[in-house]
């Protein structure tokens, strides 16, 4: 898991060198967001998937802050938000709205051309839009957070195994070897 983190995460010097990130200054060269271990891989994710939600000003920005205030992976963090792209915006805020309806037990609007030509539409759209986005973040999130921890936990369960079994083997060898040969 580890390595696969490793060989995907955006280079240490592209982040640094991001002009938008420039902001956060000295706060970058902090080692413990370039850490890569189960806690801040599991945070950085929960960080990620929770931004990627919120509206799509400055999601770099807050997440960096929160990956810098919470030390988490920050290439983690930065790279999830981009999950929130043109392609996926749409499908993405209109689950929201329709979650945000659903917990505000509001009837959902019908999103045709009328719809978007009168703004007071929009403005009754904000609330669910906005409970909606903060409990697909906070899901998200949490469900994020929970799969990396155990993801990260069953990967070291099972690299201890093999350790364990590859011991046992070499120790089974030394043991099946000729008694001559072990006395040399």
């Amino acid at each position: 898991m580890k390595k696969w983190l490793k060989r995907i995460m955006p280079a240490r010097r592209t982040i640094l060198e991001n002009r938008h990130l420039s902001v956060f200054g000295r706060l970058l060269h902090d080692p413990n967001l370039w850490h890569l271990n189960r806690r801040s891989a599991s945070g950085a994710v929960a960080v990620g998937l929770f931004v990627m939600y919120l509206p799509p000003v400055g999601q770099m920005l807050i997440a960096a802050g929160a990956a810098i205030a919470l030390r988490v992976n920050l290439p983690i963090s930065v790279a999830l938000v981009w999950i929130t792209n043109p392609v996926t915006i749409p499908a993405m805020y209109y689950f929201s709205y329709r979650v945000g309806c659903w917990l505000l037990g509001t009837p959902a609007e019908h999103l045709g051309v009328e719809f978007w030509t009168d703004w007071h539409h929009w403005l009754a759209a904000v609330a669910p839009l906005t409970v909606g986005s903060l409990a697909c973040g906070i899901v998200c999130s949490a469900i994020g957070y929970l799969t990396v921890q155990s993801l990260w936990r069953w990967n070291l369960a099972r690299e201890i195994r093999k350790r364990k079994e590859r011991y046992r083997a070499m120790a089974e060898s030394r043991l099946s070897e000729p008694s001559s040969k072990r006395q040399l």
